[in-house]
């Protein structure tokens, strides 16, 4: 019998767990260690930050859910890896410490045959000075609980709004290195949306402030979509959904400091400005939760076998060259650790060869544009593959089986306003794929049959049938594993 343990039970977690269990539960040991109770599907996060949903429509208990399976939950926060056991054993393990009320600060070392990290990203809002909801003046949408005190500040905003106030709303990226710019395009349009339905539209002054070089980057170092037989650019699009709805934006920014009700930020071209708020909410930039790694003799391994921002080194080439010469083919195909073949990293949990957007420098050195996204789609799509791998290397496959490449697979981003069936529209962007091949696709790096763009009801319609079905197979509904994930 072969142990696997999975740290973390987020989208990729969660879904490597639920494969696992399905096909290999009842012969091999299943360990999900996560310090969060509850699951959380994060782009409905989007909804409960502008009082559209509840935190209980976005979020189920974990141990629930789980006690239907083989699996065994561990609600504990993962500290370090032992890849080569210890001077008294040549088992590896994982140093764990319960975050579970009846055992808070509980340590355990969970051995392992084969382990995944999928613990997603640490938020980094301390690379920001003032930035975050628990230590600065911004808030956030990345955890429920997060979204919930967005929405309460919102509608304390409108409220000042309905009084006869001008206010001042800005939203966007919180650090030149972020990414996850999809998830602020989201909210603007919602919170654009709700002061519409509020009546008090007239009354806010809307700003978006990006790391991007051009609107409509998304990370992804922009798109060329077809909409309406029409080839046409992200920037564009992007663009366009501003125009109409009368937002400004900012671009090129690194926001370097936030104090109460005002944003200090440095453009590309060196220059500083500030930007006055009333409401704000800026996401943060992610780094690796912080894991150590340890050799047999004890000595610290943990830069070898993790990159410098904290995220696991995988099967991707990581040789720094220019960005003219970086390629698709560097992007990791199977998820494994070179060194310690048993180790696998999915979701944002692993590391990035490097940007796919360019990196750019201010006129004082400060890195500013976007980092790669690793969620939604790709994550559930690389669990998947390193679920199939380990399922097959338990039944005696040398090597990884399944391969899940960002340069070989497509993602879908449906980014929507208000939640109610018969009102709002969505912005629907199909990408393929995720990380650009000039060599397959030499004019956009995309497949651009396949790369579009569309707005209207139809997409809202499906933000709001994914979040009923997603929440559906998460919780292992019956016939869950016949849903697409």
């Amino acid at each position: 019998m072969s142990r696997i343990v999975i740290l973390g039970a987020g989208i990729s977690g969660h879904t490597a767990a639920r494969y696992l269990d399905k096909w290999i539960g009842k012969k091999h040991e299943i360990i999900v260690v996560s310090p969060n109770a509850k699951w959380n599907w994060i782009p409905s996060n989007i909804w409960v930050g502008v009082g559209q949903m509840t935190e209980a429509d976005v979020t189920f208990d974990l141990a629930e859910v789980y006690k239907k399976t083989n699996v065994d939950f561990r609600q504990a926060k993962a500290l370090s890896i032992n890849p080569e056991g210890s001077a008294d054993s040549d088992k590896p393990f994982i140093t764990v410490e319960y975050t579970l009320e009846s055992r808070a600060g509980e340590q355990e070392n969970i051995e392992y045959d084969y382990m995944i990290n999928a613990t997603g990203p640490k938020l980094n809002f301390a690379a920001t000075e003032g930035l975050g909801p628990d230590h600065g003046h911004t808030v956030s949408v990345c955890t429920a609980g997060h979204a919930l005190e967005a929405n309460e500040k919102l509608q304390a905003t409108i409220d000042r709004m309905k009084a006869g106030e001008h206010c001042t709303v800005v939203i966007g990226t919180g650090h030149g290195m972020c990414t996850c710019q999809g998830a602020a395009f989201e909210y603007i349009y919602n919170v654009d949306h709700v002061l519409r339905e509020a009546g008090v539209r007239d009354m806010a002054r809307i700003v978006w402030i990006s790391n991007e070089y051009e609107l409509g980057d998304f990370g992804m170092g922009g798109v060329h979509i077809k909409r309406g037989g029409y080839v046409t650019n992200g920037k564009t699009f992007a663009e366009s959904l501003m125009v109409e709805r009368g937002i400004e934006w900012i671009t090129r920014a690194h926001v370097k400091k936030v104090e109460a009700g005002l944003i200090h930020y440095e453009t590309l071209d060196g220059a500083f400005h500030e930007q006055e708020f009333d409401f704000s909410m800026l996401i943060p930039p992610f780094a690796g939760v912080g894991l150590k790694a340890f050799d047999k003799a004890g000595e610290d391994i943990t830069a070898n076998i993790f990159a410098p921002n904290g995220f696991l080194k995988v099967d991707a080439d990581y040789t720094p060259r220019p960005y003219a010469e970086w390629s698709a083919k560097d992007w990791p195909r199977n998820y494994q650790n070179p060194t310690y073949k048993n180790m696998f990293a999915i979701g944002i949990a692993f590391a990035p060869p490097h940007p796919i957007s360019k990196p750019m420098q201010s006129a004082n050195g400060t890195p500013i544009g976007p980092t790669p996204p690793r969620t939604g789609m790709p994550s559930a799509t690389m669990a998947i593959a390193v679920a199939q791998s380990i399922r097959d290397m338990v039944n005696g496959a040398k090597e990884p089986t399944h391969t899940a490449s960002m340069a070989e697979m497509g993602a879908a981003c449906v980014a929507s306003t208000g939640s109610h069936v018969f009102k709002g529209t969505a912005a629907t962007m199909t990408v393929f794929p995720v990380v650009p091949d000039f060599e397959k696709y030499p004019e956009h790096g995309r497949d651009i049959n396949l790369t579009t763009g569309e707005i209207g009801l139809a997409g809202h319609w499906m933000k709001y049938i994914l979040h009923h079905t997603f929440i559906y197979q998460a919780k292992l509904k019956p016939g869950w594993s016949l849903l697409p994930d």
